[in-house]
């Protein structure tokens, strides 16, 4: 495994669907209270070092017609209507004004949104991506944005799923393929090494 060098001034930390009506879902194999923790420890971090936090939700409108409809097996389907606050962002990423917020319609965040158009302007090319739910919005975000051809760097302890192994499967065999998959702490340790020698 290769030393993990960023520079903070191109590098996003791009948090996916940390939003009340997904977060009372239990994780696993971390429990969504350390996926919050740790997504706090990398904000920041960002903050505190130039790079650019990003904070994605999804939601739909009042009448779901902007929501995907499309035959499958296992639709995923929300119980009744949903709570008005559904789609909001927890109060724990603690918002700030410098902050850039991404309303998606779909698993990923890039499709129908305008996250590559903000991270090209702003000569963003690393993408820090952490979250809920690994292998549904994390997944398909670092697809889209290994097409686009960002660097990425995967907060394994900063993001967790329905079970261990839709986890696993993720960290295992598919974010080595398209970035470097790293704990919280060193991703934290190098925004701030790459800071002190900007």
């Amino acid at each position: 495994m290769s030393e993990l060098i960023l520079e903070p001034r191109r590098t996003a930390v791009v948090v996916i669907d940390l939003q009340k009506g997904i977060v009372r879902f239990p994780g696993n194999p971390h429990s969504t209270s350390t996926v919050i923790a740790n997504t706090v420890a990398l904000l920041d971090a960002a903050r505190s070092t130039g790079a650019q936090p990003i904070l994605v939700h999804v939601g739909r409108s009042p009448d779901g017609g902007d929501g995907l409809q499309v035959a499958c097996d296992e639709p995923m389907r929300m119980p009744g209507s949903l709570p008005p606050d559904w789609s909001e962002l927890i109060p724990e990423l603690n918002r700030q004004p410098n902050d850039l917020v991404i309303l998606k319609r779909q698993w990923g965040a890039f499709y129908g949104t305008d996250l590559e158009l903000q991270l090209r302007r702003r000569s963003l090319s690393t993408i820090i991506l952490c979250g809920i739910a690994t292998d549904i919005g994390v997944e398909s975000t670092a697809r889209d944005a290994y097409e686009r051809g960002f660097e990425q760097v995967f907060a394994e302890d900063a993001m967790t799923s329905r079970n261990a192994e839709s986890h696993a499967n993720a960290i295992v065999n598919i974010f080595p393929r398209v970035g470097r998959v790293r704990s919280t702490a060193e991703i934290v340790a190098a925004l701030r090494a790459g800071k002190s020698t900007a």
